[in-house]
């Protein structure tokens, strides 16, 4: 997966005004269903199996994940020794040695993802000068937000899936350029990227170019739906536990609600009026 990156300024879709300054994204992101939504949703473990199996095969040739350690993948369903048998695939440079020289071992449960690059540097010069982002709280950091009056409405449903509504719909959203736009040599017409109306960054999926053991469809709607949850994830592994902390506060308050209602009432009962 190459970089979520600018290429520089595009015109912008047929309907700007002409000579107007062009509003990215220029179609705004799909809602999408997700398991997590609402003030009580979950992850579903088995799609988080999946994204991660798409991030290893497909974005991780680019992408790092330098926030997320190998350990917490006991909190998509696996047991600590497939942990351990997933982190030791990965070559983890360590050291120094008593020679004072660094050495390549295999992962361990405590290792984070290694980044597919040494420097940013080598990154930007591997992804035609552009170096590609790290991908752990992508979710969170590429939610584009709602216009009026919908985040009005976005207050009471709790709607904080920006993020993942962005990512699945630039995965699927290239398309040819309309006539009139020009997209510079290298870059890749998305009137879903939030900086352009192009970026560097080809289509990265494909149908069949990651293979389900669990029977879900091999498409790149499937894989793009999977790896936003899996982002979703990696910026917010604790999500689950906040919204249960949520709830029982949110319960608390209305019950200490009544009961000062009931203990006002009591007291101002017996007082003439």
């Amino acid at each position: 997966m190459t970089p979520f990156c600018l290429t520089g300024a595009m015109a912008a879709e047929e309907g700007e005004h002409a000579g107007g300054t062009p509003h990215y994204p220029l179609k705004h992101p799909h809602n999408m269903e997700w398991s997590f939504s609402g003030p009580v949703g979950t992850y579903d473990r088995a799609q988080l199996q999946r994204g991660l199996k798409v991030y290893k095969e497909v974005c991780s040739a680019c992408h790092s994940m330098d926030l997320v350690p190998f350990r917490t993948l006991t909190d998509l369903g696996y047991s600590e020794e497939q942990v351990k048998t997933f982190a030791a695939d990965y070559e983890i440079e360590a050291g120094p040695d008593n020679d004072g020289n660094m050495y390549m071992r295999p992962g361990i449960p405590s290792d984070y993802f290694p980044a597919p690059f040494a420097n940013a540097e080598q990154a930007a010069a591997s992804n035609n000068g552009a170096a590609p982002p790290d991908l752990s709280l992508m979710a969170k950091a590429r939610g584009i937000t709602r216009g009026f009056p919908t985040f009005v409405f976005d207050i009471f449903t709790q709607y904080q899936e920006g993020g993942p509504d962005y990512i699945y719909s630039l995965l699927t959203g290239y398309e040819q350029a309309p006539e009139g736009v020009e997209v510079p040599a290298g870059g890749h017409y998305n009137p879903y990227f939030a900086n352009a109306a192009a970026l560097a960054m080809a289509p990265p999926l494909s149908d069949g170019i990651v293979s389900y053991e669990d029977g879900s469809p091999e498409t790149v709607d499937q894989y793009a739906k999977d790896i936003s949850a899996f982002l979703m994830w990696t910026a917010e592994p604790k999500l689950e536990a906040r919204k249960q902390t949520g709830l029982v506060v949110m319960v608390f308050l209305v019950i200490l609600t009544v009961l000062v209602y009931l203990t006002k009432k009591s007291i101002y009962a017996r007082k003439p009026h």
